[in-house]
């Protein structure tokens, strides 16, 4: 969860100055994209050198691998803002900023609440390929010790575990969104 709270802060912040700026967008989103292209799981033999085995190749390898699709989404939802609207909002005296945290923010929530029914999955699967590299506790660790232990049950146990912590905290999100962005979607409000 730490290494998920950490991709939404760097995620929404990346994504805001991307999302406000062609010039970044067209600088700084080919370099993510090809970040985003390398497997996380390269990176856990350099953090456990850089800080130990442990929590921290853990909640970094989760952080690298969940921040790009929050980042992602929070700059389409402010780079897509119709110009149309852009212009009437400066007609009527809006600045760049009035516009980019009045409207393209809000408007940018439901893109946001997708990233983060994704992202939090993929925290997950990052912890757990980190711990099953690079810890001496954890889930990962159970799958591997459990699996060279031939105990099975207590490796599918922890495969549960993990996929019944990823659908609650999916479903959170979906229940978080439906209550604050239910203007954004088709049937959700009653005529």
């Amino acid at each position: 969860m730490a290494g998920f709270g950490l991709a939404i802060v760097v995620g929404v912040l990346l994504g805001f100055v991307i999302g406000s700026s062609r010039m970044a967008y067209a600088a700084v989103y080919p370099l993510m994209t090809a970040f985003n292209a390398l497997p996380k799981a390269a990176f856990v033999p350099i953090l456990v050198v850089w800080f130990g085995i442990g929590i921290g190749p853990a909640i970094l390898t989760s952080f690298l691998i969940s921040f790009f699709p929050i980042m992602v989404n929070i700059a389409t939802g402010l780079a897509t803002l119709e110009p149309e609207l852009e212009d009437v909002l400066r007609v009527l005296g809006a600045k760049r900023w009035d516009v980019l945290v009045k409207v393209g923010l809000p408007r940018s929530m439901p893109y946001f609440f997708g990233s983060l029914k994704v992202a939090i999955t993929l925290a997950f699967v990052g912890t757990t390929v980190s711990e099953m590299t690079a810890a001496n506790e954890g889930i990962g660790y159970l799958l591997i010790s459990a699996g060279s232990a031939m105990q099975m049950g207590l490796a599918f146990g922890g495969l549960v575990v993990v996929g019944a912590m990823a659908m609650v905290m999916y479903e959170l999100f979906n229940y978080i969104e439906l209550h604050t962005t239910a203007w954004a979607h088709r049937g959700s409000q009653n005529n």
